[in-house]
């Protein structure tokens, strides 16, 4: 299949999101698409998929026009996408999730789960995906996860498959492989277009690059090594961009957070932390790599005084804070970054002045008993504004049109424009360009060289290495290795990372 996109447009109202975009994506060729948030990729992509129809231009598919009234009638057409986030269900098997809304049936219409296996093992055989039919969702790791959703769009005959970030929760061992179903993908003629933040994999996959900025293509690479990276980021985001993060020459100081046997269950009651000891000081930053899903979030959730923990000691300078509240931790100096902006950020309606003193309402600065000092919150979440770079055009606007990545600009200011001791960072940098990303890593690293300790959980193990002074690496909720950011192995910490690392501890 070649799909050519010709003079495609979408507005929404007067905002022009996507504009006059030219673009061809050929059979037996991975398309790498890059842009900055908000650039318009899943506007795009949407038009494609037949979730948005386009204000002006044509799609063709092998030369003829086609129009979709909806995503049914794109993935007739043999259009099909990998969401980022995972649609399946856990309680399912592989097979049963690959055949839903599609099923075979056999007499009086009844599911035919034996030929839904045997479809299942055909396209495993086809493309080496390696994937058991009756295994089920929930105990299937995340890599193995991803398979069964490219399973499902090659079961429903897919000739063009779009990828959305597709290796954001991945090992570097899984992104091998993953890497490798691709091209088996591309080698038997199927178009591919792979949407992704991550430079160097773009160019290590990719046949042919196209960038989008503000809506429009601005750049293409008819082949990934005629373009540096460098050059990659400059046209993303309109501007050179550092991919260096500065560390601090001075040894870090005293201890700052010290937690002892730390034990956190889940709402199963099922241990999420398995008997924790870590140490941050002053004046570092500690990384916490592993695959999402490792008891990263319980552990967070415990250090902010979220949720209760079932055993150990959690101490601040000194003091036992175990038992204290979030609220008793956040006047301590503590700062968090959370891992999900609109679940647990921001409160997306509300407005940018409005998320920014979410957390600390009740301060004296803010509120005299029960009023509120608007004037006082408008200004500060002006200043806040310029200083944390938001773009936006009013501080009145709701968080919920800002990018992503101005929407993780609005949470960083929250939590970074006070006086803070203690940062607690998880996945900061999840799904932003990379412009968002050196402006961020920036703020935390100014954090750190200030004096604050800082903590940062992620799965993404470049930001990891880059940022980190020492490196824990957590798996089935334990921490199972240990290095020095200065010297640490992508490779050896992903190994660790899937269990796999030899120096494991038991």
């Amino acid at each position: 299949m070649n799909v050519e996109l010709r003079g495609i447009t979408k507005r929404f109202g007067s905002f022009t999101a996507v504009n006059n975009v030219n673009l061809q994506i050929r059979a037996g060729e991975v398309l790498g698409l890059l842009g900055e948030n908000g650039a318009g990729k899943s506007t795009l992509m949407n038009v494609l998929c037949g979730l948005y129809a386009a204000t002006e231009g044509q799609i063709l598919i092998d030369g003829n026009p086609v129009s979709f009234a909806g995503p049914g009638e794109a993935i007739r057409a043999g259009i099909g996408m990998v969401h980022q986030h995972f649609m399946l269900i856990p309680v399912f098997t592989v097979a049963e999730n690959v055949v839903l809304g599609v099923e075979p049936t056999g007499p009086l219409d009844h599911l035919d789960l034996v030929q839904a296996r045997a479809q299942v093992r055909e396209i495993n055989d086809a493309y080496g995906l390696e994937v058991d039919p009756d295994a089920l969702i929930e105990t299937l790791p995340v890599g193995v996860q991803q398979r069964v959703e490219i399973i499902k769009v090659l079961f429903r005959s897919a000739d063009l498959v779009i990828f959305d970030e597709p290796t954001a929760v991945l090992t570097p061992q899984e992104v091998v492989e993953f890497f490798a179903i691709v091209r088996s993908l591309r080698d038997s003629g199927k178009a591919i277009v792979f949407i992704t933040h991550k430079l160097g994999e773009i160019r290590e996959i990719s046949d042919h690059i196209a960038v989008l900025r503000r809506g429009e293509i601005v750049g293409h690479a008819d082949h990934p090594d005629a373009i540096s990276e460098a050059d990659l980021a400059e046209l993303m985001v309109g501007r050179p961009v550092s991919f260096d993060v500065k560390r601090n020459p001075n040894p870090p100081g005293e201890p700052l957070l010290e937690v002892a046997d730390l034990t956190v269950l889940n709402n199963n009651d099922d241990v999420a932390v398995d008997d924790i000891s870590l140490m941050v000081r002053s004046g570092e930053i500690v990384g916490i790599a592993g695959v999402q899903g490792n008891g990263q979030s319980a552990l967070v959730e415990a250090l902010t005084g979220l949720t209760r923990v079932a055993g150990g000691t959690v101490s601040f300078k000194g003091k036992d804070i175990t038992r204290a509240s979030a609220r008793e931790r956040h006047r301590m100096g503590f700062a968090h970054i959370p891992e999900d902006r609109q679940r647990t950020g921001l409160i997306p309606a509300f407005s940018i002045a409005e998320n920014m003193v979410l957390d600390s309402y009740y301060d004296d600065r803010f509120s005299t008993g029960p009023t509120m000092r608007w004037d006082v919150v408008n200004k500060a979440a002006a200043h806040a504004v310029v200083d944390f770079d938001v773009r936006t055009t009013s501080v009145f606007d709701a968080v919920s049109t800002l990018s992503g990545g101005n929407q993780q600009k609005v949470i960083v200011a929250r939590e970074m424009f006070r006086d803070t001791e203690f940062l607690i960072a998880s996945q900061p940098t999840r799904g932003l360009d990379v412009g968002s990303i050196e402006y961020i890593h920036s703020r935390i690293a100014q954090a750190r060289d200030e004096g604050d300790g800082v903590l940062i959980v992620s799965s993404e193990l470049d930001e990891i290495l880059a940022l980190s002074d020492r490196i824990l690496v957590m798996f089935k909720g334990r921490i199972v290795a240990e290095f020095d950011g200065a010297t640490a192995d992508k490779a050896t910490i992903g190994l660790a990372m899937a269990g796999r690392y030899e120096g494991a501890a038991a």
